[in-house]
């Protein structure tokens, strides 16, 4: 069967461009404290203001339109709809949401939202976080509450967004909110984020019967250069990829990380049914896809790869070894990755559509033309060979519908702070004021023809 026209858009979260954190009854969410913490952000700022969406939303609405994206991905701020993660809701919160999906619509702009993208309410942290079991529950409440008020203009939903990084940069490797460096509490979070999308789409669905629920995962294919150690390559793939992958397919963890994990094999934590609700559990898959990973061997006795290595527990030590050219981030510029990590997904999942939910660069944007506008010549090379690998895949027969730019607007990097600009569109974080990078006309010319 023919595929249907590859549709276009760009994304957002929630605490990289809403700002206003403390507008209309919002909570505190795990990247509000741990933005506090000295040295956890690299320029020491946070996303106390970011882009200001939230009170800007009409003004974004108008980028969207100029854009001519036919959708629109953005997340939902939990503390937001319940600012202690349970119990009431607050109306305001999901009136702004509101807000956004009936602009959205009035524009034909197809509304995707992502249900958690990382702003973890703050007294659920303090009640355990991900690695406490509860989390999932709380978070399929939340779920449900969300699509009972929206579900009537929204017929696809995320779950989660990139659950690799909440778990393992968050628990594990300590450079993400919570900021904690605890193992097996990563190997918990992962189970317990997996529960909670199998969960949250249960709620989802309970509300709107016909919708259609995903999951988003940040794929990488590893590649292991000379000398790298074959079995951490297994484990860094087993990490990034396999265990997301395997629990939706199959219902199972990979071996490589059932030999290294006491929680994935504890009872107590992943339950008898938990992975029979996993497995199957995804209406589609979003895969957000940057950058290769290559590994190589330590540069020194115990290395290993700086405090990103610990994001992957149990791997022998190991390099990150990029090749050039790299973004701004330092990461690989390498669109046979896409190629790989869509293919792999279709195989994995077949009949499961797929989606391309992030794609983008980082890099310094310091051209500017005589009237302003920043000429970012790299990334139009980066979106152009990417697009081209994801057209390469659909000839190819995987069902990828719609291809996401990452992002709309240059906006608060996480553990980056404004350093790392990833946006079609510039902005002044004094002014706020909006500018139009040359990539963003690019691309509206590519979605007009």
């Amino acid at each position: 069967m023919a595929l249907p026209p590859l549709g276009f858009g760009t994304a957002t979260s929630s605490y990289q461009i809403e700002g206003a954190v403390d507008a209309d009854g919002r909570g505190p969410s795990i990247w509000d404290t741990f933005c506090r913490v000295p040295g956890a952000v690299a320029d020491a700022s946070d996303g106390t203001i970011a882009c200001d969406s939230y009170r800007r939303l009409d003004e974004d609405l108008t980028l969207l339109d100029d854009l001519g994206v036919s959708a629109y991905r953005f997340s939902v701020a939990w503390p937001r709809i319940q600012p202690t993660g349970r119990g009431a809701v607050e109306p305001r919160g999901l009136d702004y949401y509101e807000r956004l999906v009936d602009g959205l619509l009035a524009r034909d702009i197809r509304p995707f939202p992502t249900l958690y993208h990382w702003d973890l309410p703050q007294p659920l942290e303090d009640m355990g976080g991900w690695p406490a079991r509860d989390t999932a529950l709380r978070f399929a409440d939340y779920a449900g509450l969300v699509a009972e008020r929206l579900g009537d203009r929204v017929p696809a939903w995320a779950t989660m967004n990139e659950p690799w990084c909440t778990a393992f940069l968050g628990y594990a490797a300590g450079v993400h909110a919570p900021g904690r460096r605890e193992p097996e509490a990563a190997y918990a979070a992962a189970h317990h984020l997996l529960l909670g999308h199998a969960l949250g789409r249960a709620a989802v669905q309970a509300a709107v019967p016909t919708a259609d629920v995903g999951i988003v995962l940040n794929l990488a294919p590893v590649r292991g250069e000379a000398g790298a150690h074959g079995d951490a390559v297994d484990v860094v793939d087993a990490v990034q990829n396999r265990i997301w992958l395997d629990a939706l397919a199959d219902g199972s963890y990979p071996a490589a990380l059932l030999r290294r994990s006491a929680a994935l094999t504890d009872d107590g934590v992943v339950r008898a049914d938990d992975l029979s609700a996993i497995r199957g559990s995804a209406d589609w898959l979003g895969v957000n896809y940057y950058t290769p990973l290559r590994l190589g061997p330590a540069r020194s006795p115990g290395s290993g790869a700086g405090q990103v290595a610990l994001a992957y527990p149990g791997a022998p030590a190991f390099a990150f070894q990029p090749r050039v050219p790299t973004t701004d981030m330092g990461w690989e510029i390498d669109a046979t990755g896409m190629v790989d990590v869509l293919l792999t997904a279709a195989e994995r999942l077949p009949g499961v559509p797929l989606r391309v939910t992030e794609n983008g660069a980082a890099f310094p944007d310091a051209h500017h033309g005589p009237d302003g506008a920043v000429r970012d010549d790299d990334r139009i090379a980066y979106l152009a060979g990417h697009l081209d690998a994801v057209q390469e895949v659909r000839a190819a027969g995987a069902p990828v519908l719609d291809y996401f730019a990452w992002s709309l607007l240059d906006n608060f990097e996480w553990a980056e702070g404004y350093r790392k600009t990833f946006g079609l569109v510039a902005f002044d974080n004094r002014t706020q004021a909006r500018t139009a990078k040359a990539s963003f006309h690019w691309y509206a010319d590519r979605i007009r023809n």
